[in-house]
Order: structure tokens, then C-alpha cells, then sequence
């Protein structure tokens, strides 16, 4: 099987292409693929398909409104090999792909996720860089949780981005803190969370940015995580008091754009292809 790896901001994704749904990619495949010792390594999986033959395959029963049948999907995994509903950093790497392979001859299309229509553009491209940014759509808000992570419990925004976070601004942190935090698995509330969430800590703003660290379902720490930016966009603007703006959002693996508008929201940053060939996998 032909693959890719790409990574946004340094969350790496192994890059499938199966237009049309013929090529079943079982949980422990998917595992085996983004293992980072035995197979290719990555934080999560991208399939390229056409939406319409998810649908005829049985993988999706209907697809959202905006995305049409011979729209690209970005069927999206985790690196323990769950479905995952969307992926910010994926998106602009499956983007990217799209563009610099030909298989989009416009900067400005639609990529289909399981939380619905994603429109795109990619602002520069060549084979192996790119500048892309994503809308999003809106937020939102669900309440208010806790989580407890090497010994520590704080509070955070619940911020549903068509995937669950919870992200914790904590008073005082600096960037320097927040390296060097113990980052184990979350405990929380599973009631509040029955599907899981990804848990993002994070620095106050302070001219007009803020400092992050993930620990994301299904996968653990990550470099970055798109929809984790986002969703610590919004905690960061309400903790300092707004409802909207554009927030510089540093990760550990760079940083991206992200704005937060009253129509919805976007995410602007990088994708890097870094290698393609064959596994036996």
C-alpha cells in the first residue's frame, strides 16, 4: 500500500489514498500504521476518499449538508485506530495534499469530516509546504468541567469543535511552567464526557497570545492539535473577558492563527509532507 506523512505544526498524520473505499482499514491496521516503533508513525491516520463511496461502502449512512457526493473526504483516525470527528491540523495537511497532488485545480474547496462541511483555502503550496487556512464553524460552549493530570486538578471551558475539549486556563502559568508541567493522562468527568475529551492547558493572553499543551483522546500528548487551538482560543478571549478575536495560539510543535468571529471561527497554519513510499503493513 502507497502512504504519505505529513505533519501540521508537528501533529503527524500517515496519509492514505482510497478514493473509493475499497481499502478497509481496521482499528488494530490503523494502530499498527501510526505505531511509531513497528509501523510509520503518526498521532492519527488520513483517508482520502470520495464522500459518496463512504456512503455506498455502508461507512457513512448520509453525508452533511455542503458536502457532496463527489466532494473529498478526510476520513479521519486516531492513532489507536477510532474515528475520530475532525481534526484542524489534519485538515490543513489533507488540504494540502489535495492541492499540491492535483486532485483539487482550485485554492478554495470543500473537505468533508464527519463534523461536517470544511471549507479551505490554501493561500501558498509546492510539493512539500503549504500555508492553509480552515474554517471551522462555530463553537460551542457546554459548560464548565474538571480534570485532574499528575496530581493536579483544575477547571476548564468544555467547548464542543465538533470533537470534545476541555481547556484550562490557569492563573499565573507562565510558558516556562507549562513545559514543564507533569502532562499524564487526564482524569474527568465521565458523565460530562461519555465519549471521551481531549484536555488542553493553557497560559492566560497576553498580546494577543497564549501558550498550550494537549493531551488528545485515543492518541496522548501531541505536538499540536487543530481543534484543540481553537477551543483554547475561545477559553483564552473569555478568560480575559471577550467573546471574539484573533489569538496567536503557540504548541509545542509552532504555532497557527486562530479567529474567533461571531458567524464561526478559522484556523490558519503550515503543512509539511515529508516522505512518501510503501508499506507492507
Amino acid at each position: 500500500m502507497e502512504f504519505a506523512k505529513g505533519h501540521g505544526t508537528e501533529n503527524g498524520f500517515v496519509i492514505i489514498e482510497d478514493f473509493n473505499a475499497s481499502n478497509i482499514l481496521e482499528p488494530q491496521r490503523v494502530a499498527a500504521l501510526c505505531d511509531r516503533r513497528a509501523g510509520i508513525g503518526g498521532d492519527g491516520l488520513l483517508r482520502v476518499v470520495r464522500a459518496g463511496a463512504l456512503v455506498e461502502a455502508g461507512e457513512l449512512a448520509e453525508l452533511s449538508a455542503g458536502i457532496a457526493a463527489d466532494d473529498w473526504f478526510m476520513d479521519y483516525r486516531n492513532a489507536d485506530g477510532s474515528v475520530a470527528e475532525m481534526c484542524g491540523n489534519g485538515t490543513r495537511v489533507f488540504a494540502h495534499w489535495l492541492r499540491s497532488r492535483g486532485l483539487v485545480d482550485s485554492d478554495e474547496f470543500v473537505v468533508g469530516t464527519r463534523a461536517g462541511a470544511k471549507p479551505v483555502r490554501v493561500s501558498s503550496f509546492n510539493e512539500t509546504d503549504a500555508e492553509v487556512t480552515v474554517e471551522m464553524g462555530p463553537v460551542e460552549v457546554t459548560g464548565l468541567s474538571t480534570a485532574v493530570m499528575g496530581g493536579v486538578k483544575f477547571a476548564g471551558l468544555a467547548v464542543d469543535v465538533g470533537n470534545p475539549h476541555l481547556a484550562a486556563v490557569i492563573p499565573g502559568l507562565t510558558p516556562e511552567d507549562l513545559g514543564a508541567m507533569e502532562f499524564a493522562a487526564p482524569q474527568f468527568d465521565g458523565e460530562f464526557f461519555p465519549q471521551g475529551v481531549n484536555v488542553e492547558v493553557l497560559t492566560p493572553l497576553v498580546d494577543g497570545a497564549t501558550h498550550m499543551r494537549v493531551f488528545e483522546r485515543g492518541v496522548g500528548e501531541t505536538r499540536s492539535c487543530g481543534t484543540g487551538t481553537v477551543a483554547t482560543a475561545v477559553a483564552a478571549l473569555a478568560d480575559a473577558a471577550q467573546h471574539t478575536g484573533t489569538v496567536q495560539v503557540r504548541v509545542s510543535g509552532g504555532q497557527v492563527e486562530v479567529e474567533i468571529r461571531e458567524d464561526g471561527t478559522s484556523l490558519t497554519g503550515p503543512s509539511k509532507i515529508v516522505a512518501v513510499g510503501q508499506t507492507s503493513l
